[in-house]
């Protein structure tokens, strides 16, 4: 390899890193402000560079929170299909959903935290978003599959009102990343465990 060749591949990969940094401070930033909040100064601010510097590697913070919502959601279906694919039981696919979500509460929070407050705004405001609400539409017809196929299996109980189970599960779940800490006294699996733990408890059949 060329002296060249090699020092355009490390400028790259330079490049990549400090706008994975700018992407996960601007989440933050979003996260802990609003999105309609948030100015473009003030994501600099706190990556510590000048305003127009952020330019370089973004054409607009929508385009900032499009990437930070997208790369969420991709990494959290992906993980979902996986266990969707995997052929197991109604109870044994449950338990894989809720760990894979807590996984991605662990990697992606402030995003999380994002697509839970901004969803419907920014995909009123804009076309580009509409892959928001068909994410929620996807979610709740999984959720909903999967509980109603546990009460035919005879895992789940069938006297419950499963639209109610289905959002009791996902607000218990999701709003962990409001108060989730990578750094917490409980490592991401573990909450899961604790999780489910009590939640199967109340719905688990006889």
């Amino acid at each position: 390899m060329s002296p060249r060749r090699r020092d355009t591949e490390g400028t790259a990969a330079a490049r990549a890193e400090r706008r994975a940094e700018l992407l996960a401070t601007a989440a933050e930033v979003f996260a802990s402000q609003g999105y309609a909040a948030t100015t473009v100064r003030q994501i600099a601010d706190a990556a510590g560079i000048l305003g127009g510097s952020l330019y370089y590697h973004f054409d607009s913070k929508e385009s900032m929170v499009d990437e930070i919502l997208s790369t969420f959601l991709n990494e959290m279906w992906a993980a979902y299909d996986r266990v969707l694919a995997a052929g197991l039981g109604a109870r044994e696919t449950l338990e894989a959903i809720v760990v894979e979500s807590f996984r991605s509460i662990d990697r992606h929070r402030a995003a999380v935290v994002i697509y839970q407050n901004e969803s419907r705004y920014l995909a009123a405001a804009s076309e580009r978003f509409g892959y928001l609400l068909d994410s929620h539409r996807r979610f709740k017809e999984m959720w909903m599959s999967l509980l109603e196929r546990g009460v035919r299996e005879g895992a789940f109980r069938g006297d419950l009102d499963l639209p109610l189970v289905y959002r009791f599960i996902r607000d218990t779940v999701w709003l962990a990343a409001g108060w989730y800490r990578r750094d917490g006294r409980l490592a991401a699996d573990d909450i899961a465990k604790q999780y489910l733990a009590m939640v199967l408890e109340g719905i688990q059949a006889d």
